[in-house]
């Protein structure tokens, strides 16, 4: 398909301002990228985030660990990986206001603190997002199969998902598929997500209704009754508990700021996306706490039969729970609303990583090549089809090579997260330094607030990085004696050092600070 380049250099006009001014709207060296303005509204653009997000199939996948390292206090340490990603939410807003670039974290990263960290920030987020899409993926692939096998009642077409062959080509099938919407534009990916979305929450709503009417006939031996306690964070057993507890919950919320890698396609760009966010935070912490609270005490968190903390179900706890909790037919719709879960996220996880290669790109931070805008759709066409590709190349290398090192690589992605989240937050604070006396608004929402967020995910970070050490976390592979999720984790960071070092002699005149620069802060667009 034919591709544009309609990279506007400085002095071009960004959103209605001479690229080479600044002021009212945008900073002087901000570009436009000829993105599809205005494709996007507010419910659009919160509908995205919480695509991205996948809550039903983070459920499944996290319930049941997140119950067996904190026992009870699951819905309290549900809401303790709430409160970080709500205050960098907040520097994301405050940020987007100011500066609103479908680059976000790169973007915002490189203004306060210069190139490098901003590179290594962009980094952060491309190869987490590889990973993850590499995982919904297979979640997908697996479900697809799962689903086939229980609506024809054979069982050798479930199996079919054993095999590695048949396992990769499906997967590779609806990252294809997953590639293909996304390069055709946010109308196309507005389309299927209201209806995927839509699905998620009507089938998590009637599982958690049924749920509680479960728990209320007593139907299981293992159920509990409702105790506030559970929302104390401070009960849990132990320190290493509470923060593997709050690496999984951090983990379900990832993904939320989709809403903001869309804000040059989103009507109101410095405002809508920002509201977006919290759109979509709110209504997770309120699905995820229905769902965990109902599922408690219908089934308890204990380790025997149903119990949330189960290891043999631990991992996937719809799929041993849909049908004593909804029935044979209507649990059908779980597995279906997981499918949908993971296929929609799919989807919408390209967003965030095409539009940062996008601004990279634009930046003169990576190779021309990627800066360039399908005419007709108006997508980072190029950036898309690359995202696709890597994500295909690493599922399949790593699914031939072992299943640990991808299971490990799945565990190091909490890394990245909080490396780039925390990055991010940190950015808001520095940016905005000059501004936080002139209001008590501005000191809590633009400093305090980002502040706090950025040091709870700090501290995630380093914990998590002390614990990969160790060879027991994750798989349990080694390498020369150190935990492989260690190796990884750090691997990739690293390579994306070596990556930057490379593009630096490339592209000197980015990493000079003469492209992207850190300048004072623009007056906030008034949509």
């Amino acid at each position: 398909m034919t591709q544009l380049d309609v990279r506007p250099r400085v002095g071009d006009t960004v959103n209605g301002v001479a690229g080479s001014g600044g002021g009212e709207g945008g900073e002087g060296d901000v570009r436009g990228k000829g993105l599809g303005k205005g494709s996007v509204g507010l419910v659009g653009s919160a509908v995205i985030g919480i695509s991205t997000v996948a809550p039903v199939y983070c459920l499944t996948s996290t319930l049941g660990s997140t119950a067996g390292e904190v026992g009870v206090q699951m819905p309290a340490v549900f809401l303790a990986g709430f409160l970080p990603m709500l205050l960098v939410a907040f520097a994301y807003r405050e940020l987007n206001k100011a500066v609103p670039d479908c680059g976000t974290s790169f973007t915002w990263t490189v203004k306060a603190f210069g190139p490098r960290i901003g590179w290594m920030c962009g980094w952060g987020l491309v190869i987490a997002t590889i990973i993850v899409l590499s995982n919904l993926a297979g979640v997908a692939t697996s479900y697809f199969w799962l689903l086939a096998g229980e609506i024809t009642n054979n069982p050798s077409i479930a199996a079919l998902d054993d095999s590695k062959l048949v396992h990769i080509a499906t997967c590779l099938t609806l990252i294809a598929a997953a590639t293909a919407i996304s390069y055709r534009g946010m109308t196309a990916t507005k389309g299927v997500q209201y209806t995927l979305v839509a699905l998620q929450l009507a089938v998590l709503a009637i599982f958690v209704a049924m749920a509680f009417q479960k728990a209320s006939a007593g139907s299981f031996d293992t159920g509990l009754d409702f105790s506030w306690q559970w929302m104390n964070p401070f009960a849990v057993e132990s320190m290493g508990a509470f923060t593997a507890g709050l690496s999984l919950s951090i983990f379900m919320y990832w993904g939320w700021d989709a809403c903001l890698a869309t804000n040059e396609e989103t009507t109101g760009s410095a405002k809508t996306p920002g509201r977006a966010s919290l759109i979509a935070m709110v209504v997770l912490v309120g699905s995820y706490l229905a769902t965990g609270i109902a599922a408690q005490m219908a089934v308890g968190s204990g380790t025997a039969g149903l119990g949330l903390g189960n290891p043999e179900t631990s991992g996937n706890v719809f799929a041993a729970l849909a049908g004593p909790v909804m029935g044979p037919m209507l649990g059908i719709l779980l597995f279906v609303a997981v499918l949908a879960s993971a296929t929609a996220s799919l989807q919408t996880t390209f967003i965030p990583v095409a539009r940062t290669v996008l601004a990279m790109s634009t930046y003169e931070a990576l190779p021309a090549s990627y800066a360039k805008v399908h005419p007709r759709f108006k997508t980072p066409g190029r950036a898309t089809v690359m995202a696709g590709v890597a994500t295909g190349a690493f599922y399949t290398v790593m699914t031939l090579v072992s299943e640990n090192v991808l299971t490990d690589t799945i565990f190091a992605l909490g890394l990245m997260i909080c490396f780039y989240y925390s990055l991010t937050a940190f950015a808001c604070a520095w940016y905005f330094r000059g501004e936080l006396r002139r209001s008590a608004r501005d000191l809590f929402f633009k400093g305090v607030f980002p502040v706090l967020g950025g040091l709870l995910l700090a501290a995630v970070f380093l914990k998590t990085l002390i614990d990969m050490w160790n060879p027991s976390y994750g798989s349990g592979s080694t390498v020369l004696g150190v935990g492989s999720v260690f190796v990884i984790g750090v691997g990739l960071l690293a390579l994306g050092l070596v990556i930057m070092l490379i593009t630096e002699r490339r592209s000197p005149a980015f990493f000079r600070g003469e492209i992207l620069t850190k300048s004072t802060p623009a007056l906030v667009v008034e949509d």
